[in-house]
């Protein structure tokens, strides 16, 4: 994040009966444009392919994990060049458009983001027709041994992201999105207006870094679980999605299709397991006994 992540501005605070005027900080939200310049047919083209409302800052790595969660690359050297283009808007020089160069040789099938207009838009398009279209993009396979969590390691999570989320602290506005490894340590983080935005931050760094080894992860998120963020977990080939809110039905029926692991409500030292209980285990909270840690039986989800 950048300095430009938030901005100051006048308020009213009501305090019982008493009004006092004082300066709030509040998360910064812009369009971001993305324009994609490639080869067809022997022929360099432009094209712009979305727009989102997102928190400046960190704009390359959201849009190297769009373009990656959304199928149309698939490696870090599918990339040429990432850079800004037009005019700062103001003195505090953000700019609204990406321009992102793939290099000759890498075949662009936009028919890949009619997915992203389903899953973004509110027109009631149905369950089945998302996964249809979901099924343009390469997901992975997940390996089903990796990783074996303790229930121990889950529930401080989310107090771990709290703690590092540096903007949130001044805001009390944003997503966020973490990675962890399987003992619990926090690896990376991104913040964003939008969820699946600070996801997708989250991936980019790590494709820029050439570092999409992410089979024995975890991706932690502040909010809910939707398809579009099981969708994008799946893409990074990470096996286990944690949410401290909600999952919805499709995000369950897509996480079990795959052997996702999916939990939701991960609060309180409690959370339940939606998805690919079988990379769960208690925690065996005296070990001078015979008992050995047990996997969460599937059972339990009925």
């Amino acid at each position: 994040m950048t300095k430009y992540s938030v901005a100051q501005v006048s308020v009213h605070r009501i305090n019982g009966d008493r009004i006092t005027s004082e300066r709030d900080s509040l998360a910064v939200e812009e369009p971001l444009e993305i324009q994609l310049n490639y080869e067809m047919e022997g022929e360099r083209t432009q094209k712009s392919i979305s727009l989102t409302m997102r928190t400046p800052g960190d704009d390359f790595e959201l849009v190297a994990g769009f373009l990656f969660t959304e199928g149309i690359i698939r490696h870090c050297a599918d990339i040429r060049h990432i850079t800004h283009i037009g005019a700062p808007l103001d003195e505090t020089n953000v700019r609204n458009t990406v321009r992102v160069d793939l290099n000759a040789g890498v075949t662009v099938n936009l028919k890949r983001l009619e997915r992203h207009f389903y899953t973004t838009s509110s027109c009631g398009v149905c369950g089945k027709t998302s996964i249809e279209a979901l099924e343009t993009i390469a997901i992975p396979g997940l390996r089903a041994d990796v990783p074996v969590l303790d229930a121990a390691i889950i529930h401080p999570l989310p107090r771990t992201l709290r703690a590092a989320q540096a903007v949130f602290n001044s805001t009390g506005g944003l997503h966020a999105a973490a990675l962890f490894d399987a003992w619990g340590t926090l690896l990376a983080l991104r913040e964003d207006v939008g969820r699946h935005n600070a996801v997708d931050k989250l991936v980019g760094a790590q494709l820029l870094a050439n570092y999409l080894l992410l089979g024995d992860k975890l991706i932690l998120v502040s909010g809910r679980a939707s398809f579009e963020l099981v969708q994008k977990t799946l893409a990074a080939g990470v096996p286990v999605l944690v949410a401290v809110g909600a999952p919805s039905s499709l995000a369950v029926e897509l996480a079990r299709s795959h052997g996702m692991t999916l939990l939701g409500f991960v609060r309180n030292e409690k959370f339940n397991i939606y998805s690919g209980a079988w990379r769960i285990r208690e925690t065996c909270v005296d070990p001078a006994t015979a008992c050995a840690a047990t996997f969460v039986s599937a059972e339990v989800l009925r």
